[in-house]
């Protein structure tokens, strides 16, 4: 009988350590729970890398919904998410969701899904301030445009405005602001509230300015892995967001200064319960 009993304690002796190892194991689990968030790390006013700092209107708007999706601030780890990699990254699953003025596509919602959108921007020019021949995209015939690799906003000029214009492509819109500045490029080419921030910095203060004749409606969504159950839940918050007056808030915060003011006719957005 005694036998019996030393086998009895030790089995459930076990069972405890078990168990024990188990909890410990899901508070660990939970201790690390993070959430993964791309942006741009050279967007100034949008998604920007000061050192350990992340600043910027996107980056502001992730934080946001990451807090009403349950995470705190240190559960959120910032992944840079370059132009041409986003619709991999997500797919990849190196990170969960992306803010990186991710403009919604039909042919990008072939392999990622889309919450929003939280922004609707226009395509615009950047020139230098000195410039006086260029006022929109039908000047650019022979006329030497930048954009990003990876970006549709170069062959959408191209395309529908001007078919002669030169196509040079870069890695970052702020190598785009270097050609620009150096006179290799004549013109630069994303969305507005971008080429706001650009010229905004200390550096190009003065140098450069933006032509002010937005030519296409691009909608910010959240990039999101194709399939996902958080399209409702992010969308939810984005409403909030704007009802709470924090939307309002973050746009003055980025741009002000800059002479930009948004289209009040699409903007604040309203999303959907759905993905968009």
């Amino acid at each position: 009988m005694k036998k019996y009993s030393r086998k009895l304690a030790a089995l459930a002796a076990a069972a405890s350590l078990a168990l024990t190892g188990t909890l410990a194991g899901c508070s660990s689990a939970n201790n690390d729970h993070k959430i993964r968030i791309g942006i741009k790390f050279d967007q100034p006013g949008l998604g920007y890398q000061d050192g350990s700092q992340y600043t910027g209107f996107d980056v502001d708007v992730a934080r946001y919904i990451a807090g009403k999706l349950g995470y705190s601030e240190d559960q959120i780890e910032f992944v840079e998410s370059p132009s041409a990699n986003r619709e991999n990254m997500l797919n990849n699953g190196q990170v969960d969701m992306i803010f990186a003025t991710y403009s919604i596509s039909d042919s990008r919602k072939k392999t990622v899904d889309f919450a929003g959108p939280y922004y609707t921007a226009g395509q615009d020019l950047l020139v230098r301030a000195d410039n006086t021949d260029i006022h929109g995209p039908d000047d650019l015939n022979g006329k030497n445009l930048c954009s990003v690799t990876g970006s549709t906003s170069a062959q959408k000029v191209q395309d529908k405005f001007a078919k002669n214009v030169n196509l040079v492509k870069q890695n970052s819109y702020s190598d785009c602001v270097v050609a620009l500045n150096g006179g290799v490029v004549d013109a630069v080419t994303t969305d507005d509230i971008i080429l706001a921030g650009l010229a905004a910095t200390k550096a190009n203060k003065g140098k450069l300015k933006v032509v002010g004749a937005p030519f296409t409606t691009e909608r910010y969504g959240v990039g999101l892995p194709k399939g996902t159950d958080k399209c409702e839940a992010v969308n939810k918050a984005i409403n909030e967001m704007v009802a709470d007056g924090t939307w309002e808030r973050l746009v003055t915060k980025y741009t002000e200064g800059t002479g930009y003011h948004y289209n009040t006719e699409k903007n604040p957005p309203s999303p959907s319960a759905s993905c968009a």
